[in-house]
């Protein structure tokens, strides 16, 4: 995993979380969570999580919160 891929990754993954915040209705953290769920590659999802088990630096609290919901990756071939 580059570094470049992890800012690139902490990048959208605050840019999703400011989306959800600003919505009215429902509960912004599952919905992130559901988003990345359904759209992110298992790689990328992989990636952030075992960023926020190193700190997860660069991102936002909501952020943070959401990826904790996601469930473990296995990205085996």
């Amino acid at each position: 995993m580059s570094h470049n891929s992890v800012d690139k990754l902490v990048k959208m993954a605050n840019q999703i979380a400011s989306f959800f915040c600003a919505q009215k209705s429902g509960d912004p953290v599952a919905g992130m969570a559901e988003h990345l769920t359904k759209f992110w590659e298992p790689r990328m999802r992989a990636e952030i999580i075992d960023h926020v088990a190193h700190g997860g630096a660069g991102l936002e609290p909501f952020a943070i919160e959401a990826i904790k919901r996601l469930p473990a990756v296995s990205t085996a071939a």
